[in-house]
């Protein structure tokens, strides 16, 4: 163990917060210290700080929940060291960090405001040596302001000061894993060279081999290699950090970003599976909701429909769609749940919803158009285009991001409203400009992939005008970013069968049935495809 991680005992997590106990834990390796049956698996964390004995325990637990993306808990950690140390300035910045939640998303104003007068706090209680100042003043470049339209460039500004902290106290683990962090959530997601990630990554591979039982470098490995590309290098970090973290719902979770990416479902359904009981037990219902729409997701690809209806009657019930994720998942599982199974007239009955997440209430506008359009009423759609316009338009001045996707959605809905009118070519080729945007840019870490992608939805346009040989090579491509996903190889199949490519139909078909060896209802795709190869 390198000296300075003997500056304070490392951590295991033993909660003495409102969290319900679990059962007796195996300690896997993990330094627990006496803190009674309540004693949780999470990994270990030790982040130097200038403070009392007993603060810098508290700080510990603050700083290993956090990276476990466990706000609440780790707010209540620092807390607590500041009550063990008035004067420990660390404990503000930790707060303060607590109040960004997933910062892979803009915190709420309020959040910002509230980080801010933290950090300033701290600024005048005056930091107990040059690197915690540091730190401060990086984190305080986040805080600077509550306009959400900012928040991105605020990001890159905080991006660059972690770069200094990191080149003055290169031997800083906590700063080396601070500044790979942020440098995938300030990553651009048009650049398809991934340098910000690659680099990112870098620097976390060579922090894991010197700190094995970390679970913010695993955590964080997961999300800079959450691309189609990169995917195959973050299996292993996947794989470790729902053992390292076993008692943390977003550690359970996270595995199966990858999982969903390498086309991994029943992996991704069981680790989602474990991460809704946790977050259960934990009061999470953000993550209850998040794990959920994952393990939706991953049913439908399956063709496990049965189990699908399951999960989305089973997530807990709540009003209070305060956050993102939660939103999200409310609105995405009953949408998935038609699409995928090409359920079109019941997709055309799905109810509009208003929360204070713009991107969230187009989910519904999206699927209700498609669902019109692909039901031969495609006028009918035409109030949830006008929608989508709309949302797309507010978006602008909040989240580029997200007014870029909604708008791609608005531009698919069209293409598919034109098709389905007659007006054929014109609706192929706004299907094709949407597909061609929607590949420079990148999926939130919020959703498991597109409700529908639109180089799927123009793939199927293209074999319903009889371009069978056009429709499997985009069948092919949606596979190269979103491999083994239901539709896609299914398309691929009938449109390679149509076309006379009988090899290529044989193993469409074949990794099929393969993909959907449990499934629980029946789907004429799989019935199809059962049948070709008995000719076959």
């Amino acid at each position: 163990m390198h000296c300075r991680h003997r500056i304070a005992a490392v951590t295991s997590l033993a909660l003495g917060l409102a969290l319900a106990p679990p059962p007796a834990v195996a300690q896997s390796g993990h330094d627990h210290a006496a803190h009674g049956p309540a004693a949780r698996v999470l990994g270990s964390v030790s982040f130097p700080v200038q403070c009392s004995n007993e603060a810098q325990a508290a700080f510990n637990r603050g700083m290993l929940l956090q990276h476990s993306f466990w706000y609440e808990a780790a707010s209540e950690a620092f807390r607590e060291a500041r009550r063990a140390d008035p004067g420990c300035t660390m404990t503000h910045w930790g707060e303060a960090l607590s109040l960004l939640t997933n910062p892979y998303s803009p915190p709420t104003a309020a959040n910002l405001r509230q980080g801010r007068t933290l950090l300033d706090e701290a600024k005048r209680l005056g930091a107990r040596n040059e690197r915690e100042a540091a730190y401060v003043e990086a984190l305080a470049l986040v805080f600077a302001g509550d306009d959400l339209a900012q928040h991105r460039v605020r990001l890159g500004a905080y991006r660059d000061a972690m770069a200094r902290l990191h080149q003055r106290f290169p031997d800083d683990s906590e700063g080396t894993i601070q500044y790979a962090l942020v440098l995938g959530v300030a990553a651009s997601p048009t650049d398809k060279t991934y340098a910000d990630q690659l680099r990112g990554a870098e620097l976390l591979e060579h922090e894991w081999q010197r700190q094995p039982d970390h679970p913010g470098i695993v955590h964080y490995l997961i999300h800079l290699y959450d691309y189609p590309p990169l995917a195959g290098r973050g299996i292993r970090a996947a794989e470790r950090y729902a053992e390292l973290a076993a008692d943390a719902p977003h550690a359970q979770h996270m595995p199966s970003h990858i999982f969903t990416r390498v086309g991994r479902w029943e992996d991704s359904i069981a680790t989602n599976r474990r991460a809704a009981e946790r977050a259960v037990v934990a009061n999470d219902t953000e993550q209850e909701f998040h794990a959920h729409d994952y393990m939706v997701y991953a049913y439908l690809q399956t063709a496990q429909d049965l189990a699908a209806r399951r999960a989305i009657d089973s997530v807990g019930r709540t009003n209070a769609e305060r956050r993102q994720a939660h939103a999200f998942a409310s609105a995405a599982m009953p949408a998935r749940y038609v699409l995928e199974r090409g359920a079109w007239a019941e997709a055309a009955t799905l109810t509009p919803r208003q929360t204070n997440f713009l991107f969230t209430d187009a989910l519904i506008h999206f699927a209700r158009a498609i669902g019109l359009a692909r039901a031969g009423r495609p006028q009918e759609g035409t109030a949830d285009i006008e929608a989508l316009k709309r949302l797309a338009e507010a978006l602008r001045t909040r989240d580029a991001y997200w007014a870029e996707q909604v708008d791609i959605q608005r531009q698919v809905t069209e293409g598919w409203a034109a098709f389905a009118s007659g007006r054929r070519e014109e609706g192929l080729a706004t299907l094709r400009e949407a597909a061609e945007r929607e590949g420079r840019t990148e999926k939130h870490v919020v959703t498991p992939g597109p409700l529908a992608p639109a180089r799927e939805l123009l793939a199927e346009a293209l074999l319903e005008a009889g371009q069978h040989a056009a429709a499997q090579r985009e069948f092919e491509a949606v596979q190269r970013s979103e491999p083994r996903r239901f539709r896609a190889v299914y398309g691929a199949g009938h449109a390679a069968e149509l076309a006379g490519d009988r090899e290529a139909a044989r193993r469409a078909y074949g990794q099929l049935l393969e993909i959907a060896a449990q499934a629980d209802a029946p789907r004429p795709e799989l019935a199809a495809a059962r049948a070709y190869l008995g000719r076959n």
